[in-house]
């Protein structure tokens, strides 16, 4: 998932979003050391999107740039 697309959500899909990747990393390890997985590469892929998740979170936190308000509608620029 891209870092725009990822800010474009509000802080409780970007923390349910981590919830999901955390979790499907979880089961890709446990698979991985049974020896089922499928695609080796989709582990790196989840990591990474985990790593960008946790980076814009992060910039939220310190104001560095915001998510996306609950309450706004997107493409909507009538400011």
């Amino acid at each position: 998932m891209k870092a725009e697309a990822i800010r474009d959500l509000t802080r409780e899909e970007v923390l349910q979003r981590k919830s999901d990747i955390e979790e499907e990393l979880f089961n890709l390890n446990l698979k991985k050391r049974t020896k089922q997985l499928d695609n080796p590469l989709r582990l790196r892929h989840l990591r990474r999107d985990l790593a960008r998740v946790v980076t814009i979170l992060t910039e939220d936190e310190r104001g560095v740039r915001r998510l996306a308000e609950s309450g706004k509608i997107l493409g909507d620029s009538k400011e």
